[in-house]
């Protein structure tokens, strides 16, 4: 048995009673059962439909985001979530360029890196270097002024862990930035890239080794083994190309406003709800979020 969960921006529900039971009926599926009016809904099938990524594309077209799932072990006992542009709105190392002067060059660099043009350790250490000199107390600035919470990652990150969920925030990124983020979430542990600093300015250096693509599919294997949980058992979600490890390997891997040529490797992609998609999609309601 499979579960089908339609979804649609939070900011503008207008999922329609009508197209949910006209699926239903096309589909062959049974009840459905709303998670939220206007916002989300979901409902049995026997089967994976053959068409799933044309109906998949005509729904992208009205603004709604299918999802369909085994219905056994969909609710995941881990989160393994990305931080830069998932857990949070920016990317963290194009603010600090920003403050840096040197934004606009490097912005370009992170996206060709994001969408798997570059090699992601490749273009962190040229990125990195061009923040040699600057300001340690810049990071600080950057985190209280401009880093912002995605949408739905309290709601996500409270909800899991009130059901007995283990949450690890894995980044490309910066400690200095994690830890903050993974403080206010209330994410278990974090693992990112260490920015060096010497008499209180940045080296234009990272610690190594850099935490990228294979680091964060070892992040999976190592915490999945010490809660003693299979990698079925975990639902992971990011939107870059350094993120397609664990997606791959998880038993949910969610491609959240991923890069195209990122979600067009994932089975799970989400392009317009937030990040309250991912506990609908685990059969969770509105009413059933811890905040």
């Amino acid at each position: 048995m499979h579960v089908v969960t339609l979804l649609t921006s939070p900011e503008a529900p207008t999922l329609d009673s009508g197209l949910v039971e006209s699926l239903r009926n096309a589909l062959g599926g049974g009840a459905a059962r709303w998670l939220a009016p206007g916002e989300a809904a979901e409902f049995a099938v026997p089967q994976r439909p053959d068409n799933l990524w044309q109906v998949w594309a005509d729904l992208q077209g009205l603004g709604v985001d299918l999802v369909v799932q085994a219905e056994e072990g969909r609710r995941k006992r881990m989160l393994l979530a990305d931080m830069d542009s998932t857990m949070i709105r920016q990317e963290c190392i194009d603010e600090l360029a920003h403050a840096a002067g040197v934004g606009d060059y490097v912005k370009a660099i992170t996206a060709r890196a994001m969408n798997g043009e570059l090699d992601f350790e490749g273009a962190l250490t040229e990125r990195v270097a061009l923040l040699k000199g600057l300001d340690a107390g810049v990071i600080d600035t950057v985190l209280h002024e401009r880093i912002e919470v995605m949408p739905g990652g309290r709601e996500l990150v409270a909800t899991m862990r009130a059901n007995g969920a283990y949450a690890a925030l894995v980044s490309g990124g910066f400690t200095a930035f994690t830890a903050r983020v993974a403080a206010e979430l209330g994410f278990d542990e974090n693992r990112a890239n260490t920015l060096l600093i010497v008499d209180g300015r940045l080296t234009g250096a990272v610690a190594q080794p850099i935490l990228g693509r294979e680091a964060k599919l070892r992040a999976l294997e190592e915490i999945s083994a010490r809660l003693g949980i299979a990698e079925a058992d975990v639902m992971a979600v990011g939107d870059g190309a350094n993120d397609l490890g664990m997606l791959g390997r998880a038993g949910a891997g969610v491609a959240l406003h991923a890069k195209p040529s990122v979600a067009a490797q994932c089975d799970i992609r989400v392009n317009f709800g937030d990040l309250t998609a991912l506990l609908y999609m685990q059969g969770y309601g509105r009413g059933d979020f811890a905040v």
